[in-house]
Order: C-alpha cells, then structure tokens, then sequence
C-alpha cells in the first residue's frame, strides 16, 4: 500500500512520493543492477531491499538486471548466485531478468549518433597519455589530439573496433564534453572499450564493449525505469548519466539517479576484489564458506531471510557513508531465532560422569521451548548412570563466581537430576577423564523435593543414546576492526569438533533445521555436507556478543588506532587535537574507532556530539546518529544552518533510550526534524507515534490480519513455522512501525499457536 504523504519516511521515498504527487511519473519503477562478478554480498541485501522495497511500497516494478558489460570477469555461476539471492530474500523481479547485453545492438547505434553529432571521438592515445592529460582537481586536463577526428573517420574506426581489427587498448570511444570542468568525471569519459575476449552470453559477436557511465544510463532508459538508485560512489556519475540521456534528446519520461550510502560493516571486507582473493586464495572454502559476508555465506551458516531484511530495515538509508557494528547484524540473527527455533541439549567437549548410585535407564519429558517462547513441542531424552557434560561445566579448583560442578559444589542437569562430585579420575598425565558421582533421587526437575540449593543447570547427554556430530565454529574471518587484506585474517575463525555429542530427538525425530545449543549458541544443520549418517552442524551466532570480552582476554591493552584517510591521493594524518578527540571516543566513551574516526576528523561534527553529549549520557547511540544522519545533513551546511539543535537530537535519543519510541520512528522523527526543526516530543505528541506496547492494543490489529490472511495460517499451523515473521511484519506495518516488535512477536506467536 502507498504510504501517506504526511508520513515521515527516508529520503529515498519522499523522493518518490513526491515524482507521485507532482505527476512526473505515473508508476514507479526501480531496478537492481548488479555486475555478475563475484557472489552478493551483505551490501547487496541493503540494495535489493531498497530497490524491491521501494516499488513493493508503491505497487510499482523492479528489474533484475545484469550488468555484464566486461566479458574478462563475469561468469553465469553469478548470474544464478544473484538470482538466488533475490528469491531468498523474498523478492520476485519483473518480467524475465534482463541482460544490458542484450541491449549491445542498441547501445551501439546510440554511439554512433553521438559521434554523427560530434559528441564523440575514437581516441588512439595510449592509457598513460590519457592519464596525464587529464588534469588535476586544480588543473584542468587536456584534450587529445585524436579528438579533432572527422566524423566520418570517427564512425570507420569504431566500426573496424566492433569488426575485432584492433588489439586491445590499441583505440577507446571517449565523449566530447569538457577537459576543464570542475567534475573530473566530465573530462572526456570513456565510452567503449576494445575487449577481444569470449562474453559468456554473446560469444566473439563483440570486440567492444561499453563503459558502466554509458550502458547504465541508456539501458535505464530503454527498461522504463524512473527512479535509478546507486551507491554514494557514484554521486558524480550522475553529471555523466544526465549528459548522455540530454544530449541524445531521451528527455521524455527519463529516469534520473539518487544516491544513498553504501553499507560497510566492522571486522568485514566487501570489495569484490578482496572476497575473490580469499576465495581464490583457498582462504575460505568457497563463496559460500560461512565465515564470509556473501548471501550464499550467511544463507550456508544458518542466517534467515528475515533477520538480514530487519538489519536492512534497522539500519536506515543514508545520505553519508558510515560503518556500522557487525554485532547489530548478529543481534538482528539472534534476535530472530529467540522465538522461533528449539532449544536442546548437546557437548562439544565432553567429559563422562558415572553416577553411581544410579541403576536402570528412563526417559526424561523435556519441552523444546521455554516459558516465554509461543511454541508447543516435546521430547524424550534418555538418562543412564553413564552421561557427558562439557569438561569446562567442572572445576576442581574454581575461581570466585563459578556456579557448575566441583568437588564441593553441586548442579542440576537441565531438565533432569542433581548431582554431587564425589571423585576425580586422572590420566597418567593429570588431565581430568572422569567424574564419579551421586545423584539424588528425589531431586528430579519438576517434582524436586530434596531441598538442595544449586546456582545452576548444566547440559548434558546420555553416553550411550547421545549421537556423535560434527561442530563447526565460526567466528569472524578477521580480527582487525578495519581490515586491509588478508594479513588480518583471524586464525580462529574456524575450529572444526568432529567429536560432539547431541542428544538422539535432533536426528531421530528432526523438530527443526535451525537450534539452539543451551549455553552454546544457535546451530544449523549444514545444508551441503548434512547426513543422518554423519550430521554436521554449523554455528550461526553465539547466545550473546562475547567478542568484546574476548578480545580483552586474548590481547594486551593497545590504544585504538585511526583508520588511515587519503584526501587527493595524499594519507592525511590526525593533528593533535584530533587524536585526542579520537582517543577520548575509543578509550573513555567506548566507541567503534570506525565512528570515533569519523567525528574526531570532522570538528562540525564533533562539536554537534559534544554538546548532545552534554545534555545525555549516552554516547554510543548519539554518536551513531550524529555521524551517519546528522553527519549528511552537515556535508554542505555549518551548524547554525541546521533547524534542529544537538539539544533536540539527544532529547531524540531519550525517547528511544527510554523505548517511548522505536529505532524506526526515531529516524522517521529526525526526516521531520530536518524539514521543521520542530521538537521531536511535540511531533511524537502531535503525530502520535508513541511505541505501541500494550497488548490489548496489538492485539485487535493482530486478529485482523489473521483473518485476512487464512492460507498462511494454516501453512503456519501446518509446520510451516517461517511464516511467524511474515505476520509479525504485516502486524508492524499496520501499525505504521509504532508497535514494539518484541511485544509483537510474542503476542503474534501465542495467537497462532493457540
């Protein structure tokens, strides 16, 4: 459904709603073109919820397109890894997917008009020639010699090139535009270039092949696409965009480009270019190894479609490049999985207790789901006088604060027994092989009459029924914040146990594909390499963000560093008054060196957070919004332009903080906060886009969209339990975005499960 034009919404849609409103267009109709040379990506996702969002929004279309315009690196196992990414997430293209190289014959015939009106020249210059007289951010470049070609000279050369008469680099096609203008990207650009390599579609029927700035535009323009969204690497593509489609006279319904900012994460890599050399590299196992940031990676770990579309969602589209936390992408995977998925029991280190006092065997009732997850399901696990436990849930000499099992101290078994130490059993070497214990009988979970005291249960598995599994542990794939390549590779980023135990319903009676190990972390069944035979499992994300504690643990105290910058192909150091902001954000105040680099270097921006600083205590989410949304708005205006204040945004960031509204309301607060300058309580007042956390007031919305969608009930009903989240998502968007999603996925799980 089309959104209210009274709305607050990103700019991206304003944008829009406003080609709507005026009558410029009369449907929108977006596209998604991305090079197939390598696998998508986690930025990807971001663009393919944006573009296929956008036209869902406002029942318009959206192309899947292949930009495959450079025959050297493009292959059709992209191709399909594109599509692949697409329908995973949930999204359906128009029409067939389309090709730009089937729209070689016409792109073609659109040069030749350009060189017939003068507006384009074979140029001969070698590539450093070329480079040289380009010219300088302050000085203006030189135009070729070549460029004074006749047409009719122009027009036989570029036909010998398509012919294949000429080695590469020997002759491109350049437009005639300007050597002095201020954009760089309008000296001249290329247009064609010789290419004498097989394409995997077209075979040898080419020898040239036409540049991004040339093919995007047109083939824009020939699939009626309207509004034409890129990365902010492409800002000054656009005069280049704009000039081809002007000067050819393709002005009647013409698309035009909108930037927004690429996504980069933390601890991440996502150029192209680097992910192909860690595959190539045999530094990760494939472009799906789950250690990396590609669709197929994430799809492979145990991901779900909906936790990266509600990253997406929750991390906004901006105006100015920014870096977020990877641990937001995990809590949106963890937080996604909490109310869907089973929990059971297994060991990855085991170490075997024989409870003495015990004789027999039996079958112990456990549900699959904790009290305050809206799902039924039970199981049996068998319990004998011979089990595991995880070897680090027993200490004989434990610290101050350790709750399992040791000589002196006794622990439940999750939903089973208490047991007390009563020996240690040491190899020759001193290593710990086996516990010897007692349980006590009348201790049994649920029915515990023995009036003993224990600070925790532990997991644990039968030795004889457990069946064995292999574990695999990921981690990130580099330990550095800001990676350069793969001397920063983490070498930890994957520990394969091949000798796991798990408890026998995960195999026998398969609840789930995804589970949550208790006190280990969610899993997968590794959809490649799974077999009842020889089951493998791999890790998606742990219970909770350990990696901040762990690198603590595993590394000596440094001072955060810097992220380098270049400014004209110069490395720009930090005065000292910036490395002291710089350290000041990372030490005292805990900020990612990613944002604290960001804020230091810039002093509008570190004087904004300042003085939000001053009126809130609370850093780390003011200095996300101030350096990715209020960091846009400061690009090309000083503070005092500004119509909201820094006191406004930390009154902002106090109503999220006290969950008055949600994350997705507070950015649609701060668009309104930019146009109004008006008070961001007084709009949540006016607008009335308090959260909705009261049950009986969700609750109502939720049996409405029950009612309206019957088949998807009873698929849900049915097993089909992935469709939680397309109703906690139609249950949001009825609200507008105002209602708490925790409250709405409890209360949404409970109704259906009713």
């Amino acid at each position: 459904m089309q959104k209210s034009s009274s709305e607050s919404k990103d700019f991206l849609r304003s944008i829009v709603e406003e080609d709507l409103k005026s009558g410029k267009y009369n449907e929108v109709h977006t596209r998604f073109p991305p090079e197939p040379n390598g696998f998508p990506h986690i930025g990807h996702a971001k663009s393919i919820c944006i573009n296929f969002g956008i036209a869902n929004d406002y029942n318009g279309l959206c192309n899947l397109r292949m930009d495959d315009t450079n025959p050297t690196t493009e292959d059709t196992q992209y191709v399909e890894a594109l599509k692949d990414a697409v329908e995973w997430l949930g999204f359906d293209w128009e029409g067939n997917v389309r090709y730009t190289s089937d729209k070689f014959d016409e792109l073609y015939n659109y040069a030749i008009e350009l060189i017939k009106m003068g507006k384009a020249y074979v140029d001969s210059a070698s590539e450093e020639e070329i480079r040289e007289n380009r010219g300088t951010v302050t000085e203006a470049g030189k135009r070729s010699k070549y460029a004074e070609r006749s047409v009719e000279e122009n027009l036989e050369l570029f036909e010998r090139m398509k012919r294949g008469e000429f080695k590469d680099g020997t002759h491109i096609l350049r437009a005639k535009i300007d050597m002095s203008a201020n954009n760089m990207k309008m000296r001249d650009p290329l247009l064609y270039r010789i290419r004498n390599v097989e394409h995997y579609r077209t075979g040898d029927a080419w020898h040239i092949y036409p540049m991004y700035d040339f093919a995007h535009c047109l083939t824009d323009y020939m699939e009626g696409i309207t509004h034409s969204i890129c990365t902010l690497e492409f800002e000054n593509n656009r005069a280049i965009y704009d000039w081809v489609l002007e000067t050819l006279g393709l002005t009647e319904k013409r698309p035009y480009q909108h930037e927004f900012a690429r996504l980069g994460i933390n601890y991440t890599v996502m150029s192209k270019r680097k992910l192909l050399e860690l595959v190539n590299e045999g530094k990760v196992n494939g472009w799906d190894d789950p250690r990396l940031p590609t669709i197929a990676g994430y799809k492979r770990r145990g991901y779900t479609p909906e936790s990266i579309l509600n990253f997406c969602d929750g991390i906004g589209i901006a105006k100015a490049n920014s870096m977020v936390d990877v641990a937001q992408l995990e809590f949106s995977i963890r937080d996604d999985l909490n109310t869907k998925v089973p929990r059971v029991l297994a060991v990855l280190d085991p170490l075997k207790v024989t409870i003495i006092n015990y004789e027999g065997s039996e079958e112990i009732d456990a549900p699959y789901y904790p009290h305050d997850v809206p799902k039924v399901g039970s199981r049996k696990i068998p319990f004998s006088k011979e089990i595991y436990i995880e070897r680090d849930d027993f200490m004989e000499n434990p610290p101050k604060g350790y709750f399992r099992l040791t000589p002196e101290q006794s622990v439940r078994l999750r939903h089973a027994y208490i047991i007390t130490c009563n020996e240690v059993i040491k190899d020759a070497d001193g290593k710990i092989v086996e516990i010897k214990a007692e349980y006590h009988a009348n201790s049994k979970s649920g029915e515990d009459t023995s009036g003993i005291k224990v600070k925790s249960a532990i997991q644990w598995v039968d030795a004889k029924e457990a069946r064995k599994v292999e574990v695999r542990v990921y981690d990130r794939l580099f330990k550095d914040e800001a990676p350069e390549g793969l001397e920063d590779i983490n070498p930890n980023s994957l520990q394969v146990i091949k000798d796991a135990l798990i408890e026998p319903a995960v195999i026998t009676e398969k609840p789930d594909e995804r589970f949550q190990f208790e006190r280990q972390g969610y899993f997968y069944a590794d959809p490649v390499d799974y077999t009842d035979e020889k089951p493998v499992f791999n890790k998606i994300v742990g219970l909770k963000d350990s990696w901040g504690k762990k690198t603590k643990a595993d590394k000596p105290v440094v001072k955060a560093q810097p992220k380098k910058v270049q400014i004209d192909g110069e490395v720009v150091a930090m005065t000292e008054a910036e490395q002291a902001l710089f350290d000041k954000y990372t030490s005292e105040l805990k900020l990612n060196s990613e944002v604290a680099n960001t804020l230091a270097r810039d002093a509008k921006l570190s004087s904004f957070y300042e003085e939000a600083l001053a009126e809130l205590n609370s850093p780390v989410v003011l200095a996300n919004m101030v350096s990715n949304e209020v960091a846009r708005e400061l690009k090309e205006k000083q503070i005092d332009e500004l119509k909201f204040s820094a006191k406004q945004i930390a009154e902002l960031i106090k109503m999220v903080d006290d969950a008055t509204i949600s994350n997705k309301i507070a950015k649609q607060l701060f668009e309104e906060m930019v146009k109004t300058g008006e008070n961001p309580k007084a709009i949540v007042e006016a607008k009335g886009l308090v959260q909705i956390s009261d049950p009986v007031v969700i609750a109502p919305i939720i049996d409405e969209i029950i009612a309206k969608n019957p088949d998807n009930v009873e698929k849900f009903k049915a097993g089909n339990t992935k469709l939680l989240g397309f109703f906690v998502g139609q249950v949001l968007k009825a609200t507008k975005g105002k209602g708490n999603p925790k409250v709405v996925n409890e209360l949404v799980g409970k109704i259906l499960n009713q």
